[in-house]
């Protein structure tokens, strides 16, 4: 995996997939799927739900395993171009349910030595800490993606 901040206000990352396109778009627009590897270590993803068309809303809830404490977050797709591309908004909810700093989300998916090679953008970040941040939780979830996919 390779991971570029390109400016405080991106994050670039690309992970290589052992699975074809088709699976790695499916394990980020199939609720059951997603709910097996959103969220960082030490997090588990009791709810997910997605509408999976320009237009459709989704949101997820992560749950830190310590403690139960609840992180809510949801979005918007914007585009939706099976297997190769997903773009959404991307922001928290408050405790009040009222969403913190919106961002945008591009996730592509292209054959790649054999398997799938996915470049995911977010942007636009306030500061590099909240960037890198959202880095080190992405780079997580990552690895639970890929872990899950070998098992397909």
């Amino acid at each position: 995996m390779t991971d570029l901040a390109t400016a405080t206000h991106e994050l670039l990352l690309t992970h290589d997939f052992a699975a074809p396109p088709e699976l790695v778009f499916a394990a980020w627009t199939d609720p059951a799927q997603l709910a097996q590897w959103w969220g960082p270590e030490g997090f588990s993803t009791p709810s997910a739900t997605l509408d999976v068309v320009p237009g459709g809303a989704w949101r997820t809830c992560m749950r830190r395993d310590a403690d139960g404490m609840e992180l809510w977050s949801r979005g918007e797709f914007r585009e939706v171009e099976p297997p190769h591309r997903l773009v959404f908004t991307f922001a928290w909810e408050g405790d009040d349910g009222a969403l913190r700093h919106e961002t945008l989300v591009s996730v592509s998916f292209a054959a790649h030595a054999g398997g799938t090679r996915m470049t995911f953008r977010q942007s636009p970040f306030p500061t590099a800490q909240e960037r890198d941040d959202h880095h080190g939780g992405w780079s997580e979830c990552f690895h639970k993606l890929a872990g899950m996919l070998a098992t397909r």
